[in-house]
């Protein structure tokens, strides 16, 4: 891990020295004498070249920068990446005085409420859909299984990255500590891999429910395709990445043998890719929404909800600049803290989305005023006439099935039906019928988007119960 090992040196270029000569403070002389011995050997190299030579005090040296980049190339030749590491602890907090980063609470603390928070969202789609359609559509048991592997993660998150270095300072961080931390981000790595496809796959199979023309059926199933392949290359990636896999974690310190995948490369295309299928699947519901059997109101709150799916498209593309950042870091664990923080928003944020059309639902049911025109009457007469008198046997049934209830369970549509029937003249030899309907929907988000065509085809309108 040759990258690693460049940027972990170069945090050493504010290394003060201690040489013998130099008049100092007891405690900066202690935590001097104590550094490497050939960090010591840089030291007494670089301070004569410097302007802090006739002023060898930790104002001067801590100060200079040009003193402090001579010190890293000196180092970098004369050092190992372990040795530089300690050399920068002992001296960068105690004699210059720099403050201790670790924003580590803060990103464990917006790990655990995003991820409570669409946990119990997930929990509330879940309990909706079996309490009112007793059973689940495809896309909930993706967005089940996105729940069973988010749940490790916040754990993993916790007891793994963020106790090992996420936030803080690189050289803060004992050997064992950089080992630790590099596995667990790598378990991480794979997660985020997963849960982005995830997102994607569910709610392309929610489009596949509501959106039946055949041509754009085809359209989502074939992005369906690409997103599976585009999951499944990058987790190969990811996972082999290094030969051997250990050398993730272990080619830090550049005394493992083993040779690795440029990351910022893989990284970079992976988010660039999600990006890009994230504009293409918010298109397609967009340009379909004037298919909707809506009114123009109905239809902007429609596209709102959908709209409100870029937010994550723009979480996505402020991580990707946070990568670019990280690239250029010189401390990797501190600096991986913008990069970590927003993948996390972004797969919560992706999965509360998923759950919108259905979370809708459960407020309409729970606060019926934000529904209202969820149903209506509608009146339609139906005209049946006949070549001949109808039996009166037959009048008779047809008043008893003109009189009765009907209902509609393919799609849980509840209707009350109630119909009168007046006898014509005899010389015009038939009836008239006149029906009154109120339906009400009690299914999920499926009954909530109908098109024009099953509208003409079912020869009625349905009604527009959308936001």
């Amino acid at each position: 891990m040759r990258a690693i090992f460049g940027l972990a040196v170069a945090l050493m270029a504010a290394v003060v020295p201690l040489a013998s000569a130099l008049k100092l403070d007891p405690a900066s002389d202690v935590v001097l004498r104590e550094l490497p011995v050939c960090a010591a050997a840089c030291l007494d190299i670089v301070i004569p070249r410097s302007t802090c030579a006739t002023n060898s005090t930790p104002a001067c040296l801590c100060a200079n920068m040009d003193l402090q980049n001579d010190m890293t190339r000196c180092v970098m030749g004369k050092c190992s990446i372990r040795e530089g590491l300690v050399t920068k602890n002992m001296t960068v907090h105690t004699l210059c005085g720099m403050p201790i980063h670790n924003q580590g609470p803060t990103y464990d603390t917006v790990s655990i409420v995003l991820g409570v928070i669409s946990c119990s969202i997930v929990v509330l789609r879940l309990g909706f859909k079996i309490s009112v359609t007793r059973s689940l559509a495809a896309d909930d048991y993706v967005v089940l299984v996105l729940i069973l592997i988010g749940i490790p993660s916040i754990a993993i998150t916790h007891y793994g990255t963020t106790t090992n270095g996420v936030g803080r300072d690189i050289w803060t961080l004992t050997p064992q500590m950089i080992d630790t931390f590099l596995f667990y981000f790598f378990v991480v790595v794979l997660i985020y891999f997963s849960q982005v496809v995830l997102i994607k796959l569910a709610l392309l199979l929610f489009y596949l429910r509501i959106f039946p023309s055949r041509g754009v059926r085809r359209l989502l199933w074939g992005t369906f395709g690409l997103n599976v392949l585009y999951g499944v290359i990058f987790l190969i990636l990811a996972v082999f990445q290094c030969k051997p896999i250990s050398h993730y974690w272990q080619g830090w310190d550049g005394e493992h043998d083993g040779t690795c995948l440029d990351k910022r490369s893989i990284a970079w295309a992976h988010a660039a890719i999600s990006i890009a299928l994230d504009v293409w699947m918010l298109a397609i519901p967009l340009f379909q929404i004037n298919t909707l059997n809506l009114h123009w109101k109905k239809k902007i709150g429609v596209g709102f909800m959908f709209v409100v799916g870029t937010f994550v498209t723009i979480v996505s593309i402020i991580r990707l600049q946070a990568l670019v950042t990280f690239a250029k870091s010189s401390n990797a664990t501190s600096d991986n803290f913008p990069v970590s923080l927003w993948s996390t928003v972004e797969i919560n944020v992706g999965i509360i989305c998923t759950c919108m059309p259905t979370l809708r639902l459960l407020l309409v049911r729970v606060f019926p005023a934000l529904g209202s025109g969820s149903s209506y009457a509608t009146g339609k007469a139906y005209n049946y006439n006949t070549g001949g008198q109808m039996p009166s046997s037959r009048m008779h049934a047809s008043q008893r099935r003109g009189m009765g209830n009907f209902a509609t369970t393919s799609n849980h549509v509840s209707a009350e039906a109630s119909s009168s029937v007046e006898t014509v003249p005899a010389k015009e030899r038939g009836i008239i019928r006149h029906q009154t309907f109120a339906v009400q929907y009690d299914d999920d988000e499926t009954s909530l988007v109908q098109m024009r065509a099953m509208g003409r085809a079912g020869g009625s309108q349905i009604s527009d119960d959308l936001p």
